[in-house]
């Protein structure tokens, strides 16, 4: 033991007071507007079906047609793992977890949409279809074939199409309370927002209705979709979208990216709309930035090129839909938008693919950070933060087990869910 060192300081306790008291707003402020990630899982994916094409055998028919997809047009791991590119040690493992999701679980995230998919009808018939629709959700989640997450996308706030989208939001949501109440997964999709004030708006209807029905307040929420100019810049030069996840007041659950909407906002051509272009960067990023530690979580958009056709065809689209994955995982865009079954295939190869390729040096990181023994990184609350995010998406969708993650850990679920969600505190201050 050495000397005990002397403690001295000069500033009376009144200092540290004054100064706590000075900062209680800000404090306040920054625990309303920044709650951090709210824990739970978030899909990798939304499938939007429109409203008359949404039956309640969708879900399954969707795995088969991936499943099909897959016995003509790469029938082994070999096959599909030279189409894609993927390593010999990441095929099998890729491959028959895909198979197997696909049997499983085919989607995650299933938006039935009332907007372009759907179009202008009449009401008599939008009406009915938005009735049907919520029916079976009801029954899909009574008899476990449900996606995790379901819902709807209305028509948007806009005058022209208001009243009809607030209509046929109120005709699912009512059907949904009389067929037993609103279930754990369901999500709101509000597309074509341009003003704040819309999502204030919407946000207003949604209290509404739970007051009409006796709900906790703040039970809906919603996902912004950002598909115009206006939603990233306002005309003073401010972030909107920024302003946008302000004016829910706590009911924004997300994100999501208009890949050919905003395109065309923006006069990129046709040939041009893609979720790769410069502009789509700058519209996710400022996205990104806005919604970062808000709860709010960013979704990338689609592309519009299917696989169909002969094989070559398919080949070539799943190359550009697993390429435009990839890289969007790699920017921390962890979900996106599927507009065909022959999408899902490629979208959980790629999804997988990145998990698994990082989990020994995430798991290794992760278990050295919490057995303090050092490595070649020096870590930090943050890092570990991110690593533990990192296992716990790769287990909610499948690409990775529990056991073996906790073979290379040490760590429990719990554990992973402490690292991950760690107190404003611990991420401020220095590993030491």
């Amino acid at each position: 033991m050495g000397q005990q060192e002397k403690v001295a300081t000069s500033l009376a306790g009144a200092v540290s007071e004054e100064i706590s008291a000075s900062l209680a707003p800000v404090d306040a402020e920054l625990e309303r507007r920044y709650p951090g990630d709210p824990g739970t899982r978030q899909p990798v994916h939304t499938v939007y079906v429109p409203g008359d094409a949404f039956a309640a055998d969708t879900i399954r028919s969707w795995g088969d047609r991936a499943l099909a997809a897959l016995d003509e047009h790469a029938p082994d791991a070999a096959s599909f793992a030279a189409v894609l590119g993927l390593s010999d040690e990441l095929a099998e493992p890729v491959y028959s977890r895909v198979r197997a999701k696909l049997e499983r679980e085919p989607i995650e995230d299933l938006r039935v949409d009332f907007e372009d998919g759907y179009g202008p009808r009449p009401d008599a018939e939008e009406d009915a279809t938005a009735a049907r629709a919520a029916r079976l959700i009801a029954e899909a989640y009574r008899d476990g074939t449900a996606a995790p997450y379901m819902g709807i996308r209305m028509k948007c706030m806009e005058a022209a199409v208001r009243d009809r989208g607030i209509r046929t939001l109120d005709v699912f949501l009512t059907g949904l309370m009389e067929a037993g109440g609103l279930p754990e997964g369901l999500v709101l999709t509000l597309p074509k927002v341009t003003y704040p004030e819309q999502v204030g708006a919407f946000a207003r209807l949604l209290e509404a209705f739970e007051k009409a029905h006796g709900l906790d307040a703040g039970r809906l929420g919603f996902e912004i979709q950002i598909e115009t100019s206006q939603s990233i810049l306002a005309t003073d030069g401010t972030a909107t979208v920024a302003r946008m996840i302000q004016a829910a007041e706590g009911r924004a659950t997300g994100l999501h990216y208009g890949t050919f909407d905003y395109s065309a906002c923006l006069g990129v051509s046709a040939a041009y709309q893609a979720s790769d272009h410069p502009a789509a960067d700058h519209a996710k990023a400022v996205m990104q930035v806005a919604a970062a530690g808000t709860g709010v979580r960013v979704s990338d958009g689609s592309t519009n090129v299917l696989p169909v056709g002969p094989t070559a065809k398919v080949h070539d689209a799943w190359r550009l839909h697993y390429g435009l994955t990839r890289r969007a995982l790699a920017r921390a865009y962890y979900q996106g938008w599927d507009m065909h079954p022959g999408h899902i295939p490629t979208r959980y190869a790629a999804v997988f693919a990145f998990y698994r390729e990082g989990f020994e040096q995430a798991a290794a990181r992760l278990a050295r950070y919490a057995n303090r023994t050092g490595g070649d990184v020096m870590d930090e609350p943050a890092t570990a933060k991110a690593l533990s995010g990192y296992l716990l998406r790769g287990l909610d969708c499948g690409a990775l087990d529990i056991a073996e993650v906790a073979r290379l850990t040490g760590l429990t679920r719990a554990d992973l869910e402490s690292f991950a969600s760690p107190r404003r505190g611990d991420l401020t201050a220095s590993a030491k």
